[in-house]
Parts: structure tokens; C-alpha cells; sequence
């Protein structure tokens, strides 16, 4: 299992990051596409090689055709959206949230997926992507369709852990150089 293998990457001194690791994604309550999806998006918004190299082949096993696509179309959509609407919010001039954004964005609205499963997945990447204008749009979407707070906090728990692994496997790779 490629998942064991990435948690065999993760040195000792990432240990609560191995142990994590293997709690978010084997002891996940959300059902499995909400999960693999939630897995997949974050490996890719992680930008970590090994770790999307490791993680894809589950998620790709535990998907549909369908919503394999859509997770990479989250994660794509969100790579974008998260830069827009974090500068639009950092921007000192209010103004600029008044402009039309005329970015296409229509994959949010037909996304080929249940659109709960969509938004979860780019509540997620844009946890990674530290976008709160994205983060409080995508759980506002969500609480309204009936999602419950801690199925709110499982998809973030994942993002932040494939995110540190990223982070740590990326600097040890330097370091070994």
C-alpha cells in the first residue's frame, strides 16, 4: 500500500505527522469518495511530488472516473480562486471587490460530482492555500447543505497533515542533496 509506504518516508522526527497521517486517511468517518477526493485534492494542492505519487493510486482505486476528474478540477479551480480572492481580500482598497472577477469558474457549478463533495474537496485545498475569503465560502455552501461542523474539521484535519508531510518530505529531499 503506497499510503504505508509514504508513512515509511516520514523521518522519526515527524513521528506525530506518520501517526496522523495514518488516523486522517484509516480512521476517517467520511464516506469514501468524500475522503479519497479530500485526499487526492490535497495531495496535488501540497505540491509535493512524493506525495502525490504515493497518495494518487489509492485515490484513483476509490474513485469513480467522474470523480477522479472532479477532484483534479477542484484542486485546479481552487489553484486559481485562492489567489484571486486572497489578493482581492489583502488588497488595502475595497474597491477591488466591487470588479467583476471574469475569471471562468463554471466547473463549480457543474462540476459532475454531488456539488457537497465538490466543495469539500475545495474547502481543502484552500485551507492548504490559506485563502479565508475561499475557506468561508466553501463552509458557508456547505453548513447550508446540511454538513456538519466535523465533517468540516475531518477534510481540514487531512489537508493540514498531507500538507506538513509535503512540507517535511520536500526538506528532507533538499537536505539530502
Amino acid at each position: 500500500m503506497a499510503l504505508d509506504e509514504l508513512k515509511s518516508a516520514i523521518p522519526d522526527f515527524a513521528k506525530d505527522l506518520k501517526l496522523n497521517l495514518g488516523s486522517v486517511i484509516g480512521n476517517s468517518e467520511l464516506p469514501q469518495q468524500q475522503l479519497w477526493g479530500t485526499v487526492l485534492a490535497c495531495a496535488i494542492a501540497s505540491r509535493s511530488p512524493k506525495v502525490l505519487r504515493e497518495l494518487e493510486p489509492e485515490a484513483k482505486a476509490n474513485l469513480s472516473a467522474e470523480a477522479y476528474t472532479a477532484t483534479k478540477s477542484a484542486a485546479a479551480i481552487m489553484a486559481m480562486n485562492n489567489v484571486f480572492y486572497r489578493t482581492r481580500h489583502l488588497l488595502s482598497d475595497p474597491e477591488y471587490g466591487n470588479l467583476r472577477a471574469g475569471l471562468r469558474m463554471n466547473v463549480i457549478g457543474k462540476p459532475g460530482v454531488e456539488k457537497v463533495d465538490f466543495e469539500l474537496w475545495s474547502l481543502a485545498v484552500s485551507a492548504i492555500n490559506g485563502c479565508g475569503q475561499c475557506l468561508d465560502s466553501h463552509e458557508q455552501v456547505l453548513r447550508k447543505a446540511g454538513v456538519d461542523r466535523e465533517t468540516i474539521q475531518e477534510a481540514v484535519k487531512i489537508a493540514s497533515v498531507i500538507q506538513a508531510v509535503g512540507v517535511t518530505l520536500e526538506a528532507e529531499a533538499v537536505l539530502a542533496e
